[in-house]
């Protein structure tokens, strides 16, 4: 019998030491072994090691209780930055971190509908030579980069396995092409599953034990994470929440997807169809009929309070919080984050129904309560957890006399989890 691979990756000491030295440096070597049930002797090990690499540095010593003065760590934030590309139909967003994970900058761009993935390739280089250059960052002081796209996706060759709207990708080499496009070692993830670890990594929801952010982009999707660790299931394509199916409505019966139902495209076509029938409505719809920039608009005049918009999202609103209340049934969830650029504008218009729907239908509510918010970086989360993949991948891998990490040319994702 063949054992199974375990589901949940465990970091490793050095990770765990980065990131308590991270999160809550100055801190003593003494300290974190005592945080990690480490030896002093391995912690001093994993220490030097992070020295050595430069990414930690001494920064003074702690005042003397009796014995000899513990000497204190913090991280050197600009010893490394990566970055974070977010490859959506509707946008593509482009970040760049520094090593403890704050945004140093960021661009928004038009995203790639209808773009062959060669043409997409040669768009997405040529927005980060012209974003690092606009920010006065040089190539290589980046350590790679976080490229994070729709699922599904096969992490094995680095490609999108071509459901809408990227049908025309399937087998496209992106992992490889981007990487040699740009000429940075790139790590592909879906953008669901880095959007939740860029919330872990910041802090955001640290102490959560069962975690599931909703990606809210062209799809929908989910990034799980159970104690601490990413949940990816068989093939990495685990949390694709707009592949729920539905009974759809009226009298013939049919299957529809929770995409289909809530998803920006689905708001686009409602908006267009009102319109046509003569609603009452301050829409002024696109003359190219390009869903994504239909929906911005549906979305904008919603806040305004347009009745027929508001109706619109709020019709979108239940059928997503729908699918989160199913998932939080289903893995018994204590925090929910919503992120995506199609939250943007009308995040809190859902951010209040799926609240409201987690309070009146959550099955363990009398247990514990589920918390329910917005992003910190609500458009750019996915882009943010790619570029913590990047920098998850610095810290987990010693690095050779030569100064090239151990995994620092390596194009694939090896199993990594926010600590």
């Amino acid at each position: 019998m063949v054992n199974p691979r375990p589901l949940l990756a465990v970091p490793t000491s050095r990770a765990l030491a980065f990131d308590l030295i991270r999160s809550q440096g100055p801190i003593s070597r003494v300290e974190l072994a005592e945080s990690t049930g480490l030896t002093q002797a391995t912690m001093s090990n994993v220490v030097r090691q992070l020295l050595l690499d430069g990414l930690v540095v001494e920064s003074g010593r702690r005042e003397s209780t009796g014995g000899k003065p513990r000497v204190l760590l913090t991280i050197d934030p600009r010893a490394r930055y990566a970055l974070g590309v977010q490859l959506g139909a509707d946008f593509v967003t482009v970040v760049l971190t520094d090593l403890g994970g704050a945004l140093v900058g960021r661009s928004r761009v038009a995203g790639v509908w209808g773009q062959s993935p060669e043409s997409a390739v040669a768009w997405i280089a040529s927005t980060v030579s012209a974003f690092l250059a606009s920010i006065g960052v040089e190539a290589d002081r980046v350590t790679g980069l976080g490229l994070v796209t729709p699922g599904p996706i096969d992490l094995t060759t680095g490609s999108i396995l071509g459901a809408p709207p990227f049908e025309e990708w399937a087998g496209f080499p992106l992992r490889e092409a981007t990487a040699e496009a740009t000429g940075f070692a790139v790590i592909l993830d879906n953008d669901a599953t880095a959007a939740a670890i860029g919330e872990f990594w910041g802090g955001a929801v640290g102490d959560s034990a069962a975690h599931c952010t909703v990606y809210f982009g062209a799809g929908i999707g989910a990034g799980i994470v159970l104690d601490g660790a990413i949940y990816r299931g068989a093939s990495s394509n685990a949390g694709e929440l707009g592949q729920m199916r539905y009974r759809g409505p009226g009298p013939v019966a049919h299957r529809v997807t929770a995409e289909q139902l809530a998803g920006p495209v689905s708001v686009a076509l409602g908006a267009r169809a009102a319109v046509a029938a003569g609603r009452a409505t301050s829409l002024v719809l696109t003359d190219n009929e390009d869903p994504f920039a239909d929906f911005t608009l549906v979305a904008e005049a919603a806040v305004e309070g347009d009745a027929l918009a508001v109706e619109l999202i709020t019709e979108s609103a239940d059928h997503l919080a729908n699918a989160v209340v199913s998932m939080a049934n289903l893995l018994d969830l204590d925090s929910v984050v919503l992120a995506g650029p199609s939250l943007t504008t009308a995040g809190p218009l859902y951010l209040e129904v799926v609240r409201q729907r987690i309070a009146d239908d959550f099955f363990a509510k009398g247990r514990h309560r589920v918390r329910v918010e917005l992003s910190a970086y609500v458009a750019d989360a996915a882009a943010v957890g790619g570029a913590a993949l990047v920098l998850q991948r610095e810290v987990g891998a010693r690095r050779g006399p030569g100064g090239a990490g151990a995994g620092a040319g390596a194009a694939g994702a090896a199993p990594v989890s926010p600590v």
